[in-house]
């Protein structure tokens, strides 16, 4: 089998509704939020490091907060896999954003994450994000950094190369 058969035959195993919410969730603008929302469940969960709400208009009120205090937010989709277990069920999208924080126009965004993409009767029913806020964002922050780097430096291994 060839890698341009492997790859192929990954990408049949990613639902079509999987599919269609990275890429509105690659294409996610401010005029285009109700492209993402057409794909959720009305029940549908949202957790991320900040945040855990249930409903369509809380999953609305994430994003709409993300570009109030973000300028030009993009979250570019760098792998799609569906779950080896139940692959109708579950798919996981590795991605990066990019963007400034509004506040803190010096502050550049620069994360990268997976996100865990529950489906159920071709609908989205839950969205996972699992990504490390303290090394990836709080410790960028101006007033935080100092605070946290000596933090994050205790839980540090050091090794005899370094």
């Amino acid at each position: 089998m060839t890698a341009d058969q492997d790859t192929k035959s990954g990408q049949d195993t990613i639902p079509d509704i999987a599919q269609k919410y990275a890429q509105a969730f690659a294409a996610l603008q401010p005029d285009n939020i109700d492209d993402l929302l057409a794909l959720l469940s009305d029940d549908v969960r949202f957790a991320d490091p900040f945040n855990d709400v249930t409903g369509k208009t809380e999953f609305r009120a994430i994003f709409e907060h993300m570009f109030a205090t973000c300028k030009d937010p993009q979250f570019h989709i760098i792998d799609i896999a569906a779950s080896a277990t139940t692959p109708s069920e579950r798919v996981y999208l590795r991605w990066r954003m990019s963007g400034r924080l509004a506040t803190w126009p010096g502050t550049t965004l620069a994360l990268e994450g997976m996100s865990e993409i529950h489906i159920a009767d071709n609908m989205v029913t839950a969205h996972f994000d699992h990504w490390d806020s303290a090394s990836q964002l709080l410790a960028k922050l101006p007033l935080i950094r100092s605070l946290l780097r000596p933090i994050l430096r205790l839980f540090a291994v050091r090794t005899g190369g370094s």
